[in-house]
Parts: structure tokens; C-alpha cells; sequence
């Protein structure tokens, strides 16, 4: 049976179905908002078959507290913290992370700023996820999440330095990465 449905004028009916497990509902909220809440798990996993499994567990939390949601909220958002929380704990199951103290850290030079352009974001996100799921985890949480370096030793389990080092490393592998993939553009 296909449903159409107006998301904007309709979310407290959608809702209310998605409370009472209705099919229909939780198919179309999954198919409508499988594709941001899957570049949210993309950027935490290692590759497209983690972030599918993320993805899932995640969709799964959603169902299950969907009462929990207020409408009249931005449910976009609501469901984003969700995957990124979910992130978080799949980060913390399989967290065999190894850090070293800050002053330990160094910096390489910048990227050229054209090499970014040169690239698209397939190849970005692919530099991301070579990174370890550590630095990974930090670097998603710090520069695309927004939260602060007190907050992400508090999410994961780590120190404010930690977090910090593991920023500083990212930042430097990814620089590499980058580098990496701006030779290969500029041979072809």
C-alpha cells in the first residue's frame, strides 16, 4: 500500500502510527530519512556495511522511543542525536583504543586548499573512515557535532587531553590522507 504523506502538516498522525508500531508509518519514516541519518553513520563507521549495521541499531532506538519524541520539534534533529548516540555506544562496544598524553602530539603542514576541491565527497568521507575509530569518533564529535572536549571525555570515556590528542592526530592523518589522495588527482 503506498501512503503519501505531508510530513510538515501531518507529523503528529505520522507519530501517533509510529507509537502504535503501524507498518506503514515506521516504513516511511525510514525510507524518508534513511539517507541523512545514513551520512551520520558514515562518518562514524569504518565502512558502508558498519554504518548499515549502525544505521539499523539506530533506527531501532527510534521506534522505541518514538513516544519520547515532542512534536512540534525538529524531528530531523531528534532522530540525528539519536544516531549519533548510537554511534557513540558502538564506538564504546568495540573501543580498543590506544592514546598517548597531548604534548606528545605534532602537526604537519596544511593541505593545499585546492585539494579539496579537487575531490569529492565520496573520497573525503573515504579519508575519514581510515582513520582509527578513535580519532574517528573525536574528530566527527569536535568538528561536525559541535561538542566541546569536556563533553566527548564524558561520552566516551576518556580525558579532556585524550580527546584532545586524539583531535590533534586526526586532524595530522587526515592532512596525510588528503595529501595522498591530492598527488593521485594531480597525476591524472
Amino acid at each position: 500500500m503506498d501512503i503519501i504523506l505531508d510530513i510538515n502538516g501531518s507529523e503528529h498522525y505520522l507519530i501517533e502510527a509510529c507509537i502504535r508500531k503501524e507498518a506503514w508509518a515506521q516504513k516511511y519514516v525510514y525510507e524518508h530519512f534513511y539517507a541523512p541519518m545514513m551520512n551520520v553513520c558514515l562518518r562514524f563507521a569504518h565502512n558502508e556495511n558498519e554504518a548499515l549495521d549502525i544505521l539499523h541499531d539506530g533506527f531501532i532506538k527510534i521506534f522505541r522511543h518514538i513516544e519520547k519524541y515532542q512534536t512540534g520539534t525538529s524531528l530531523v534533529a531528534w532522530m540525528r542525536r539519536i544516531m549519533v548516540n548510537t554511534c557513540i555506544d558502538h564506538y564504546r562496544k568495540d573501543l580498543r583504543r590506544k592514546t598517548e598524553n597531548i604534548e606528545t602530539a605534532y602537526s604537519v603542514c596544511d593541505v593545499q586548499e585546492d585539494a579539496l576541491e579537487k575531490m569529492n565527497a565520496e573520497e573525503i568521507l573515504s579519508c575519514l573512515q581510515q582513520l582509527t575509530v578513535s580519532y574517528r569518533s573525536v574528530f566527527n564529535l569536535y568538528v561536525i557535532d559541535g561538542y566541546s572536549h569536556k563533553e566527548i571525555g564524558e561520552i566516551l570515556g576518556i580525558t579532556e587531553s585524550t580527546s584532545r590528542s586524539n583531535l590533534v592526530k586526526a586532524r595530522t592523518k587526515l592532512k596525510e590522507l588528503l595529501a595522498i589522495k591530492n598527488r593521485i588527482h594531480e597525476q591524472k
